[in-house]
C-alpha cells in the first residue's frame, strides 16, 4: 500500500487542479457559463473580464492554492525518498488538471495561477521575481497575456539564480513549464504581433477587439 500512495496522490493532485473554480463561481453565483463568454477560458483573467474583480479574486487565490498544496504537502504525506521529484510530479499533475479539466470536458484555463502556486512551494524568490515582472508588463501594456509570457520566459533564469528547494531538477522543470505556458498563449502571441490583443480598460491597439 505505501508504494501505491504516491500514485494515488498524483491522481488527487490532478483532480484538485481540475477543480473548475471559475466555472463553479460563474454558474453558482452569477448564472454564467464562462466557457461561453469572453475568451472562453476558465481562469481568473476571463473571470475578471466577464464578472469583475469580486469574482476573479477568489478564483485566482484558489487556483494558486491548487498548485501550492500538492507541491508543498503531498510528498511528505506519501513518505517518498525523493521529495523534490515527487513534489514536481504532484505540481505538474495539478497544472495539467487545471488546463485539461476532467469536469468540464478537458477545457480549463492556461495554468498561470496554478503554476505560480507550484513555484511558491519550491522557489518563492523566483516566484517573486516573476510576479514583479508580470505586474510591470501588465501595468505597462495592459495585456495580461504579455505579462504571463514575460514571466514564463524569466522563470528558468530566475529559478537558476535564486535559492530553491529543487536545484537542477527544478531548473529543468521550470524550462519545460515556461515552454508550456508560452504554448498555451500561442493564440495571444499572434494577436499581440497583429496589434489585436485585448487590453484592460479598452480595446486592442488596432483592429477589432478580441475577447
Amino acid at each position: 500500500m505505501p508504494g501505491l500512495l504516491p500514485g494515488l496522490l498524483v491522481v488527487l493532485a490532478y483532480l484538485l487542479g481540475a477543480t473548475p473554480t471559475s466555472w463553479w463561481v460563474g454558474r453558482a453565483v452569477y448564472g454564467v457559463d464562462l466557457r461561453e463568454k469572453g475568451s472562453g477560458n476558465l481562469g481568473a483573467t476571463n473571470t475578471f473580464r466577464v464578472l469583475g474583480w469580486r469574482a476573479a479574486l477568489p478564483v485566482a487565490l484558489f487556483d494558486v492554492f491548487k498548485g501550492w498544496l500538492p507541491t508543498a504537502a503531498f510528498a511528505s504525506w506519501a513518505g517518498v525518498t525523493d521529495p523534490v521529484a515527487w513534489s514536481l510530479a504532484f505540481g505538474a499533475a495539478a497544472i495539467l488538471g487545471h488546463v485539461f479539466s476532467l469536469w468540464v470536458r478537458f477545457k480549463g484555463g492556461k495554468g498561470v495561477a496554478t503554476s505560480a502556486g507550484v513555484l511558491l512551494a519550491l522557489a518563492p524568490w523566483a516566484a517573486l521575481v516573476c510576479l514583479v515582472a508580470f505586474v510591470a508588463v501588465v501595468w505597462t501594456t495592459r495585456m495580461v497575456s504579455a505579462g504571463s509570457i514575460t514571466a514564463a520566459l524569466l522563470l528558468p533564469p530566475a529559478v537558476a539564480l535564486t535559492p530553491t528547494r529543487g536545484g537542477t531538477l527544478l531548473v529543468g522543470f521550470s524550462g519545460a513549464l515556461a515552454l508550456f505556458v508560452v504554448w498555451a498563449h500561442r493564440s495571444n502571441i499572434g494577436r499581440i504581433v497583429r496589434g489585436e490583443e485585448s487590453r484592460f480598460g479598452g480595446g486592442s491597439g488596432r483592429g477589432p477587439r478580441q475577447p
